[in-house]
């Protein structure tokens, strides 16, 4: 008999067709994108600026994608599983406007970073922006389980960046303490979006597995 776990299909393995992945998940990632858009909407007229400048500026949506794809992997029935991932993606996007004021990055995406264009006061208030509209969201999610993934995911990658800020002028910077950031800056947050489908989904026995994959998935693609 078939153990209850992940929903997998039996066929053959062979090689991954990466457009067949974005296919599986092409209507939740449209209506995460539509999420975005009303969620950036502001009265403040830099915020709805910035925001329309990160917009276009693109990006992979790779994590809110995972947390797309961990729901359907877990059976989930719901929609709730759009709103978990426009949060991930602005946490996500509130770390990069304050990684580039801490590393004085001039460049984002191929683009002007948003404190070269706009400076360093409005890059760090327009990333707070987006940690508080993610919390306001997390609420209407109605599950404290997922209030403490998603909150310990953003105080672990606050520890990473300020772990880095640390190392980041030295030369002997230990194997260890390497990937330690990236453990808690990249990798938390990977994490966080695959247990979410699994905390969506109601299958708490699940939420270990989706979590070690996603850990593991967001250190090969840092190291990458």
């Amino acid at each position: 008999m078939d153990q209850p776990g992940i929903h997998a299909n039996a066929a053959p393995r062979q090689a991954t067709d990466i457009q067949h992945v974005f296919d599986l998940c092409a209507d939740e990632m449209s209506s995460v994108d539509t999420l975005i858009r009303e969620s950036l909407d502001s009265n403040v007229v830099l915020i709805r600026q910035i925001a329309e400048y990160i917009i276009g500026s693109g990006g992979k949506r790779l994590r809110p994608m995972l947390v797309v794809l961990a729901a359907k992997a877990c059976g989930y029935q719901g929609t709730n599983q759009i709103t978990a991932a426009t949060i991930i993606e602005f946490i996500h996007t509130a770390t990069l406007l304050h990684d580039d004021v801490v590393d004085e990055s001039d460049l984002r995406r191929g683009q002007e970073s948003v404190h070269s264009v706009w400076g360093n006061a409005a890059s760090v208030l327009v990333g707070d922006f987006l940690y508080s509209r993610s919390f306001q969201m997390m609420v209407t999610v109605d599950s404290m389980r997922v209030m403490e993934v998603l909150s310990d995911a953003t105080n672990t990658i606050a520890e990473g960046e300020v772990e880095q800020l640390l190392n980041m002028h030295d030369p002997e910077v230990s194997e260890e303490s390497y990937f330690s950031v990236i453990e808690k800056k990249t990798a938390k947050l990977f994490e966080a979006a695959c247990q979410l489908g699994a905390v969506l989904a109601g299958r708490p026995e699940l939420e270990d597995a989706m979590a070690i994959f996603g850990r593991e998935l967001g250190a090969a693609f840092q190291v990458a």
